[in-house]
């Protein structure tokens, strides 16, 4: 026990020693170095000629020994191979002048060197290829002057592999947020890589399988011929591709895509696959159709409109005294058309009543919901078209009750109610009550035509009585009218 007790301790004499031997060396209290060979130890001295480029060889690391002037003295293989460029050259040239646009970096670094060891980073670009080295400067003593030792370590696969894996994560973080679906293949063209919104195209994850088998895509006429292969073929080739419309049957619906293909750089230029995005176009495209539709409903509804202020302005002018008669007249009316339209508009064209209709008629003359007006039954809703024509009725018996009727004086009443028919249709009574007695008028003028043919025959009838006490107009509105 005792003998394997000494033979610890003479092992970790011998450990601290050689850690000892090391920490002088590093720190350059050490002239030589004396290494026991087969027959006799061997002397390498630091500051001696021969013995030091011995040494320098030895070493993994790009290395060189400047004078003061920072000419080199020696530079040893692994420089040599570091820079492409032999010892001849660096001795004709000049390290600093081999190092190119790193050369200032160097000087700089040498400049703080006289009073100890510096360190710093260069890129050098080495056979078209961009190196990154660490350089470390430190004084050296020679046999015959001082002068600089430098040594350049690699460090290039360290920072690739470092910029590498930190361009993987910012790529995961960019996929993971991205709000199309993003897919990555492989030169094969085997998906690696899907983003989160991949899933809203189809559930299934993609990652293993070939783009074409995951997206079997289906392209506009005018590129048939294309198959989804192709796409990444183009891509993984190094060319890009947009705006390539396609479309998908997933889980029994068609979605409409544009593709975009771009390659996939890796380190070095060199393509390693391609980047794929899928934009879902599905809503866009049913709301193109559908502002299409519109736009030409809007377009006939114009040319209907138009027609129908002919109308209004042929008849006006017919019936008018004269050209104050006719502008008063017919403004009115074109105000009344106004509102409707207004009402319309704010209800998005649909879900108009009857009785928002009566009440935008009688609102400048008389309070619509006020002891001299009566409306009940008329929550009844009805068609564009048939909104604008009973809106001409509405104005017409309103303007008529304002100027001789039952509001033209402070006593008289207007009720008007409204019932839905066994047949769908909507029955609408006008009935004035305490006005001035009322007789019949001695022609037929516009305002009657217009109460008359008003509705036209598909969307229903009206009829006026002139009956002393008041007068009474009875409105019938087809089922087609009602909405």
């Amino acid at each position: 026990m005792s003998a394997a007790r000494d033979e610890v301790a003479e092992l970790r004499q011998r450990l601290a020693e050689a850690e000892e031997t090391l920490r002088a060396i590093r720190e350059g209290e050490v002239d030589a170095l004396v290494v026991g060979g087969a027959e006799q130890p061997q002397v390498f001295r630091l500051d001696s000629g021969e013995s030091f480029r011995a040494f320098m060889e030895a070493m993994d690391l790009g290395a060189a020994a400047l004078d003061a002037e920072r000419r080199p003295i020696y530079a040893n293989a692994a420089l040599e191979t570091l820079l492409g460029c032999p010892a001849d050259t660096l001795q004709r040239e000049g390290l600093l002048a081999v190092l190119g646009p790193a050369a200032a970096k160097v000087q700089m670094l040498l400049d703080s060197a006289t009073s100890g060891k510096m360190t710093a980073q260069v890129g050098l670009v080495v056979g078209g290829r961009a190196r990154h080295v660490v350089v470390t400067a430190a004084p050296l003593h020679l046999a015959f002057a001082e002068g600089f030792a430098l040594t350049f370590t690699d460090i290039t696969d360290r920072v690739e592999a470092a910029a590498a894996e930190e361009s993987e994560r910012i790529g995961r973080a960019v996929m993971a947020s991205a709000n199309e679906a993003v897919l990555v293949c492989d030169e094969a063209g085997r998906i690696t890589h899907a983003s989160p919104a991949v899933s809203r195209i189809q559930e299934a994850s993609p990652v293993g399988r070939a783009f074409e088998e995951a997206f079997p895509l289906v392209f506009a006429p005018g590129a048939a011929a294309m198959g989804a292969e192709d796409l990444v073929a183009i891509a993984a080739g190094g060319s890009s591709v947009r705006g390539i419309e396609a479309s998908l049957q997933v889980g029994g619906r068609a979605l409409e895509l544009v593709i975009n293909a771009a390659p996939l750089h890796g380190p070095g230029g060199r393509v390693h696959g391609c980047i794929l995005t899928l934009v879902d176009l599905t809503e866009r495209k049913a709301l193109e159709k559908r502002q299409t539709l519109l736009m030409g409903e809007l377009d006939h509804r114009m040319k209907n409109m138009l027609a129908l202020v002919l109308a209004i302005s042929s008849r006006t002018l017919a019936a008018a005294k004269d050209l104050a008669d006719f502008r008063a007249r017919f403004t009115q009316r074109i105000s009344a058309l106004s509102a409707t339209q207004n009402l319309l508009a704010e209800k998005s064209w649909t879900g108009l009543t009857v009785e928002e209709l009566i009440c935008a008629e009688l609102a400048p003359y008389v309070a619509p919901r006020g002891p001299r007006v009566t409306l009940a039954g008329l929550a009844e809703q009805v068609t564009r078209d048939a909104a604008v024509s009973l809106g001409l009725v509405l104005h017409e018996l309103t303007t008529n009750a304002v100027k001789y009727g039952a509001l033209s004086n402070d006593a008289g009443r207007v009720t008007v109610t409204g019932t839905r028919q066994p047949d769908g249709s909507f029955a609408l009574t006008w009935q004035e009550e305490g006005g001035p007695p009322v007789a019949p008028p001695r022609h037929h003028g516009f305002g009657q035509s217009v109460i008359a043919r008003g509705l036209g025959q598909a969307s229903g009838s009206a009829k006026v009585e002139f009956r002393p006490d008041g007068v009474l107009c009875r409105i019938t509105l087809a089922s087609s009218g009602l909405a």
